[in-house]
């Protein structure tokens, strides 16, 4: 099954030149076929660089693809498919990629080795900013963005499964046809544009047929299934916590109007990470050079793509598999010398073998020309060749099994590091991943990694035929570097040489964790997928320690670079900021509801009625409903989170700054969060619905910040205590009935109203949909609040609404809500603006003597309580005609209008219809002790200059007999 279609030619353009391509191709293979061997600078030393490997592992073929806004850079030209009209660039090159005047960096390499900028840039001091770091930014970096917005379109998406298989190579096609067979939903993924892994690259038997006629046959049988999909082009790129997955699937190129990329979000109850290995490179003078590529990777052009990387080619290899590909070149025409440093070593084919020797250097600026031998007796020979295909080993590419925190370790037998078959909970490991190398066995590993999840996920496992393979895995010998004098590079892809790692283990940085960040290995797009293990060889060799002793470095995610315009798919306009409305949206607008922006949420600002002149009448219509008849507000954008289990009311306990354990079920309470710097994040009450169930309730805006803070506490904190925490606010309608006649409306609504105390709670019915009943106030007067099934809001806030316009009321929006909290001191965000401490609010005696919760120790500070810190007051204009406005500042009488005389600044205000003039809350330095002071008020922003007085927050009902009768 050949990768390519030679009936279906396709033409794109390198750097204005025009190539000739296949369907099928990739850049790379395309590249390699027109004989362009130059296809990159390398980043720091600008040397130049061509195609090294076959997949995204790539580490030197770079480029940029379209221009404009549609510009593309850092692709690895391994995995970018052709198309027609393709524009394809190179980079990090100026004013060609022939003659990149930033080479000069080469020259000054003995100068430019690592570390070299901390010890360089330091005198003057001055000259950092002015001159050094802006040389620096302006060199760094591969390509470039072309600085305008982007207006392709990608997706995002999320799917569920039984078991995800991550990799559809011999391993991976078996574990999927076990698992798909006894009935479990299989999602299979692999980055490949086809799937089958290395097998597509092999000219081997299998199950008595080639090999790719029984990838084509599995795969048609998968394809087949109702439970399976098949998802080529997509990489796997994070491993996340529940079983959940982060995916990126490259969509075929077509018109600007389809989907570039799309991003996944899936989860799965098992996984079979079947991922296989990576080729690495060895170490010695001038291996960088274009021409010089991976053994496995020049087998794989050469039986995927119909491309023969060289005519004249060196295997150099100390491993069986790499004769494979001198075998296949062999047969396909090239002239091949394998130069393999074992002197057991013995040809797999009909080509001249060097055994015993070793490469030691290369020639050739823009492409190979020549290559060095050096045998057992230190005698060196030049040989012609245009590539040199290398074989150092395999890597087991486990990365995403490290992204939970599992480690691998060396295993001396593999020739790599590997995972404990269970260091990964729910996940199994199967074939080249695993350190299993031969077909055979890794056919087997994946029909045992299937049924494994298949018997986990309570089904019955069917185990496939298991097919005529080859049980060679090679034998092999490890060799990670060359002694020969010259640069030899470990990480091709910053640049990093064997001298760069030892200086760096010489000048006490030879831990794996340290050497990367004092040289920048595995800092590169490819994070050092085929460099790390060599390095850490080096390492070892240069501090005199066992390779199994070191460790490795720490691999995160994304496994490869994924895009921001993927990951925020959708992300545009109201992508971007989403509306979210409460159920009773329609309900609202159909009463005449102006919409504003609360936090995320739409909600009713005012309810305009015929005649009225704007939102001020309006608003003085509903706060006059709610003090003298009754009002109803749909208050569902509320944030609200169901807290349940045995240890809720103890972590609640730690969390909340009163006293939890008190409150019975039935009950509501008041209650702080605290930030661990003892400032308050949130005020709401906390309703105990039933044993081992509560309800805490946050402001609109601050869900997320509060629900991270919950999390934070209950899986970082505290992972011992016995509690779910739901976010529920979508789940519930919320509806606030606030006046003097509020038990009448309830009364007429309910099926049966209970008699609550204030802060109690009870289960309640309407028309037969149950929900619960809180005798909540934020208004100051007699209230409640209403939850019922979000399905239900819709209907039950037309009823309400009907209900009390019955009553001589109606709905009423934020601006009354805002009046009517004013009016009685009551906070929102503007007062808890993350500088104020409980005792600033007013509220210090909610914090309990006994301590034990978030901030407890901090809001305890001596400074808390300092003379000097701005506290909450009321005000009011001695002119009662002059309004008062948010964010005015308050002075002395005859203060000089500076910042050091600022005494504090307005925080909300309102025209109070009740009280029949403006009223403020502030937040004023040593407030409570300023009562009944005179102050000026000053707000350039609006021209106002005024006198108030200074008064208690609350100005309406100061008894609160209203709310408690």
């Amino acid at each position: 099954m050949s990768g390519i279609d030679p009936g279906q030619p396709i033409r794109f353009h390198f750097d204005g030149r025009a190539v000739q391509g296949f369907a099928g191709d990739t850049v790379a293979s395309a590249l390699l076929r027109a004989g362009q061997r130059l296809v990159a600078r390398s980043f720091k030393y600008h040397r130049p660089r061509g195609v090294v490997s076959l997949g995204s592992d790539e580490p030197s073929a770079l480029v940029t693809l379209g221009r404009g806004a549609a510009q593309t850079p850092n692709q690895r030209a391994t995995m970018v498919e052709i198309h027609e009209g393709l524009e394809v660039f190179s980079q990090n090159a100026w004013p060609s990629l022939a003659r990149d005047l930033q080479a000069v960096n080469d020259l000054a390499a003995p100068f430019l080795g690592a570390g070299f900028y901390y010890k360089t840039f330091l005198w003057p001091r001055r000259a950092w900013f002015r001159l050094y770091e802006p040389i620096i930014r302006r060199a760094a970096g591969l390509g470039a963005l072309s600085g305008l917005p982007d207006r392709g379109l990608d997706e995002k998406a999320f799917a569920f499964c039984d078991l995800l298989v991550i990799g559809a190579g011999p391993a991976g096609l078996m574990a999927a046809l076990t698992a798909a067979r006894a009935g479990a939903d299989v999602i299979l993924a692999d980055e490949g544009a086809a799937m089958g892994g290395r097998l597509l690259y092999e000219t081997e038997d299998l199950g008595g047929m080639p090999a790719t006629a029984w990838v084509a046959a599995a795969l048609a049988e998968l394809a087949g299934w109702p439970n399976v999909r098949l998802m080529p082009r997509t990489t796997v790129t994070g491993v996340y916590d529940h079983g959940t997955f982060a995916a990126l699937e490259r969509l075929p190129a077509g018109s600007p109007e389809r989907p570039r990329e799309c991003f996944w979000r899936i989860v799965a109850t098992r996984t079979v990470l079947s991922t296989g290995a990576g080729e690495r490179m060895i170490a010695f003078p001038g291996n960088d050079r274009p021409g010089v590529m991976l053994a496995g990777a020049v087998r794989g052009y050469l039986n995927r793509f119909g491309v023969l990387a060289g005519r004249r080619v060196v295997v150099f290899a100390a491993n069986d598999d790499a004769h494979r590909t001198a075998r296949d070149l062999a047969g396909a025409g090239a002239a091949v010398v394998v130069v393999d440093p074992r002197p057991e070593a013995v040809a797999l084919g009909d080509y001249p073998l060097r055994a015993g020797s070793e490469v030691v250097a290369t020639r050739g600026r823009a492409a190979l020309s020549s290559v060095a031998l050096r045998d057992a007796g230190g005698r060196v020979e030049w040989l012609a060749a245009d590539c040199l295909a290398v074989s150092g080993g395999w890597n087991p590419t486990l990365q995403l099994a490290c992204h939970l925190g599992a480690k691998p370790h060396w295993d001396e037998a593999v020739g790599g590091f590997v995972m404990a078959p269970d260091a990964v909970p729910g996940m199994a490991f199967a074939g080249a991943v695993a350190g299993v190398f031969s077909t055979r066995a890794a056919l087997s590993a994946g029909i045992r990694a299937g049924a494994e999840a298949a018997r986990a996920l309570g089904l019955a496992p069917v185990d496939p035929d298991l097919p005529a393979a080859s049980d060679a895995a090679g034998a092999m010998r490890l060799v990670w570097q060359v002694a020969a004098p010259g640069r030899a590079f470990v990480d091709l892809a910053n640049d990093v040489t064997v001298k760069d790692l030892q200086l760096a283990a010489a000048e006490g940085m030879g831990a794996p964790e340290h050497a990367k960040r004092y040289t920048t290995q595995g800092m590169a797009p490819d994070q050092g997928r085929g460099s790390n293990t060599t390095a850490l060889a080096v390492l070892a060799d240069a501090t005199a320690s066992a390779l199994a002793a070191g460790g490795t470095t720490t691999a995160r995610p994304p496994f490869v670079p994924v895009s921001i315009s993927a990951m925020g798919a959708g992300g545009a306009g109201r992508g971007f900021a989403p509306v979210r409305l409460t159920p009773a949206h329609a309900a609202a607008l159909a009463r005449g509801a102006v919409m504003i922006e609360a936090g995320p949420w739409l909600r009713a600002s005012h309810f305009l009625r015929p005649g009225e002149s704007g939102w001020a009448t309006s608003c003085a219509r509903e706060v006059a409903y709610v003090r003298h008849a009754v009002a109803v507000a749909d208050v569902s954008s509320l944030s609200r989170f169901d807290i349940q289990g045995p240890d809720a009311a103890e972590f609640l306990q730690r969390i909340c700054t009163n006293t939890i354990s008190t409150l019975k079920p039935g009950h509501a309470r008041y209650t702080l969060l605290l930030r661990e710097d003892g400032q308050v994040m949130e005020d709401g009450p906390l309703v105990h619905l039933e044993p081992g169930r509560f309800w805490l309730y946050t402001s609109s805006g601050s869900g997320e910040a509060v629900r991270r803070h919950l999390e934070l506490a209950a899986q970082g904190y505290w992972p011992d205590l016995r509690l779910r925490i739901f976010d529920a606010t979508e789940n519930w309608a919320q509806f606030a009935i606030a006046g003097p006649r509020a038990r009448d409306l309830l009364a007429q609504t309910l099926d049966s109203l209970p008699d609550l105390v204030f802060m109690g709670a009870a289960p309640v019915s309407a028309g037969g949909a149950r929900g619960w009943l809180m005798r909540i106030s934020y208004s100051g007067e007699l209230g409640y609040e209403l939850a019922l099934p979000a399905r239900y809001g819709d209907a039950a806030f037309r009823a309400l609404c009907d209900a009390a316009e019955a009553l001589g009321g109606g709905a009423y929006g934020l601006e009354a809500m805002n009046v009517l909290r004013i009016e009685k001191g009551f906070l929102t965000h503007a007062e808890i603006d993350g500088r104020v401490s409980a005792e600033d609010l007013g509220l210090g005696r909610m914090l309990r003597a006994s301590g034990g919760h978030i901030g407890a120790e901090m809001a305890a500070r001596p400074a808390f309580a300092e003379a000097g810190r701005k506290q909450l007051v009321g005000l009011r204009p001695l002119a009662k005609a002059m309004p008062i406005a948010a964010g005015g500042h308050l002075f002395a009488q005859g203060a000089v209008l500076a910042p050091e005389n600022d005494l504090g600044h307005v925080t909300s205000a309102c025209d109070s219809p009740t009280l029949g003039h403006p009223l403020a809350l502030a937040l004023l330095r040593d407030g409570r002790g300023r009562h009944g002071e005179t102050l000026r008020l000053w707000d350039g922003l609006r021209g106002t200059d005024q006198l108030v007085e200074v008064t208690a927050p609350t100005t309406y009902d100061p008894e609160g007999g209203r709310a408690r009768g």
